[in-house]
């Protein structure tokens, strides 16, 4: 697991999400879980029957270290809106911890098929584009609290950032498109704190010191991804200033369906 070329692999991957996260204001999970499924699947070490609950842990815990960069490179921008965020954070608390019960009781293969499924609405949704018709003003305290936890729910299952539900949910509110994706990288934090606890829980009885893992997550993994996301989102913050990002996300929009769906074909 601690072999040269799945370091350089677990690195690549980093940097690559850490530039995403960044730009997209999303946690790069649709990139990090297939890529993870695949590594994980070449060592025999690791139990196939956990490997897609592995890379959904592992992917929440790294999406902490990516949001808390690009968190820190919006704020200099004071691009994030904090009053929803404190609004959406006890339901996304609540939804996103419940859900890793339901995840960890799942079969790996159910799983990926609702990974590629939501992947492949994800793909779409970016590739069309369409800005929802804002409302007049910001929505109430319950209102958030409740798409705080639906949000949370469906983005522990398939281990996001948020971004893909919560940058829709707040441009409703009439919120310009770069404050919404700012605040979106400050949604996702309290998610991917909660995902990972509720993973580390939900398989603790797999922690294994053979293969560096702390319940469903792989500190290797998150050490090595971690390490070059928080260091390329920033460049990522950067280009949400100075690039057509409405055109970025076309390009981009079909990458994690194709490889969910190579996750798919893996576990077969």
């Amino acid at each position: 697991m601690l072999d040269m070329q799945t370091i350089i692999y677990f690195l690549l991957l980093g940097s690559f999400v850490g530039i995403i996260s960044g730009l997209f204001g999303i946690g790069g999970g649709g990139i990090i879980v297939p890529i993870l499924t695949v590594i994980f699947l070449s060592h025999e070490t690791i139990d196939e029957s956990n490997v897609v609950h592995l890379a959904l842990g592992t992917s929440m815990a790294i999406i902490i270290i990516t949001s808390i960069s690009s968190i820190k490179a919006q704020q200099k921008k004071k691009a994030i809106i904090w009053e929803v965020v404190k609004m959406m954070v006890p339901g996304i608390i609540i939804g996103t911890f419940i859900a890793t019960f339901i995840a960890s009781k799942l079969d790996s293969f159910y799983l990926s098929i609702i990974f590629a499924c939501f992947m492949l609405y994800s793909s779409i949704v970016m590739f069309i584009g369409k800005k929802p018709k804002p409302e007049s003003k910001i929505f109430s305290a319950k209102t958030h609290i409740i798409s705080g936890g639906l949000i949370g729910a469906l983005s522990s299952l398939v281990s996001i950032g948020g971004g893909i539900m919560s940058v829709p949910y707040l441009l409703v509110q009439n919120i310009d498109i770069k404050k919404a994706i700012a605040t979106s990288s400050a949604i996702g934090f309290p998610i991917a704190i909660s995902g990972t606890l509720g993973y580390i829980i939900n398989g603790w009885a797999h922690t294994s010191m053979d293969t560096y893992t702390l319940g469903f997550v792989s500190l290797p993994a998150l050490l090595c991804v971690a390490s070059a996301s928080y260091l390329t989102a920033p460049i990522g913050v950067m280009l949400v200033h100075k690039i057509n990002v409405d055109l970025m996300k076309k390009l981009f929009s079909f990458i994690p369906l194709v490889l969910s769906i190579k996750m798919l074909f893996s576990l077969i």
